[in-house]
């Protein structure tokens, strides 16, 4: 079992993701205000922040690479971190930002258990929904 931030502004977006990752969950702790989230971090020591890109206070990009500012100046343990995109062309900042991975919304619950599972697991998660095709055509 694992604990989650959940930082969103948006209760929906809360709620979808607390639903999704509640089966994998020991405690889950909202965070509305991106301002807060090195707090909380530092406070409950989670398994997996969950950002929203869009966050009213402090932005997505900002939050995670102020965690990654502050992990590498010794003063926060490393924490993994799923960012939410709201379109496509984010995912590039989702990228440079440090985040082990990243979901363009919207969002279903298979694939935030999937990036979950891969992120606690060690690995990286690139979501593959937007990604271009082969328009190669078939030879025969």
């Amino acid at each position: 079992m694992f604990k989650f931030l959940l930082v969103a502004d948006t209760e929906s977006v809360t709620a979808e993701l607390g639903s999704a990752l509640g089966p994998l969950a020991s405690e889950i702790i909202e965070v509305a205000d991106g301002r807060l989230v090195r707090g909380a971090v530092e406070s409950y020591n989670p398994d997996l922040v969950v950002l929203d890109m869009q966050v009213s206070s402090m932005g997505g990009m900002a939050i995670c690479l102020d965690l990654r500012l502050e992990e590498s100046g010794g003063r926060l343990p490393h924490v993994n971190v799923l960012m939410l995109t709201d379109r496509r062309a984010d995912v590039f900042l989702a990228r440079r930002s440090g985040a082990e991975g990243y979901l363009v919304k919207p969002l279903d619950p298979i694939r935030i258990r999937k990036a979950a599972k891969l992120i606690l697991g060690g690995g990286r998660y690139d979501d593959p929904s937007y990604a271009p095709t082969d328009t190669t055509p078939a030879r025969l």
